[in-house]
């Protein structure tokens, strides 16, 4: 998901606040930029497989990557197949509007059904990595719950509202093989779609600067 929010004081790290946190998170200091892939490549618009093994050298290799490369591309959020890897897996670095930081990765990630008594529909503008350029209008609930696992294997829950949990919902849902996109009309799906072909160069060249000072 590409950034719509500003950076604010209060940090939730998995879920857990603390104290103090760098500007990115440590896991971009180990990382090397991954291309990202675009909208019509075929493993965007497949469900993703699970993660089976937990605790190897390369799932933690992959987390790394992913947040260096969700750094470059200046987004919020970033799941696994948009860098061309086939696991159910999103991490994110996500600000909402009450100046709370979220920061984390989750893996198999499920959203829990909640009640509408608890949550409301809110239509807001939203971006996506793996369509370079545009945004549109997007409904989608104020609350959310995904329960995973961490990269030990461990339980994890996150709960998130308003921006954190459009996040939350906007990567679960690329695991599932589905874009924002694919919540529009087909004439505003169209319309986004040019605007990215004429768009995407100059992102990409952005990005390219970006890459130069981190992770290379």
């Amino acid at each position: 998901m590409r950034d719509g929010a500003s950076q604010a004081p209060g940090v939730r790290v998995q879920g857990e606040r603390v104290g103090s946190y760098p500007r990115l998170a440590p896991e971009a200091g180990r990382g090397s930029v991954r291309r990202i892939t675009v909208v019509g490549e075929e493993i965007l618009s497949r469900r993703s497989q699970p993660v089976t093994e937990f605790g190897t050298p390369g799932l933690s290799r992959l987390v790394d990557d992913m947040f260096t490369t969700l750094y470059v591309a200046e987004g919020a959020g970033l799941a696994a197949n948009q860098v061309d890897v086939d696991l159910r897996l999103f991490v994110w670095d996500c600000a909402d509007e009450w100046g709370v930081r979220h920061v984390g990765h989750i893996a198999n990630p499920v959203l829990d059904e909640l009640p509408a008594a608890e949550r409301r529909l809110l239509d807001e503008g939203e971006g996506c990595l793996s369509v370079p350029g545009p945004s549109r209008t997007v409904p989608r609930p104020d609350h959310a719950v995904v329960r995973g696992f961490d990269l030990n294997g461990d339980p994890l829950v996150i709960e998130g509202f308003g921006y954190f949990a459009r996040c939350l919902q906007h990567e679960t849902e690329h695991l599932q093989g589905r874009l924002y996109l694919d919540r529009l009309d087909r004439r505003e799906r169209k319309g986004a779609l040019r605007e990215m072909a004429a768009s995407r160069d100059d992102v990409f060249a952005r990005r390219a600067e970006r890459a130069k000072t981190l992770g290379g």
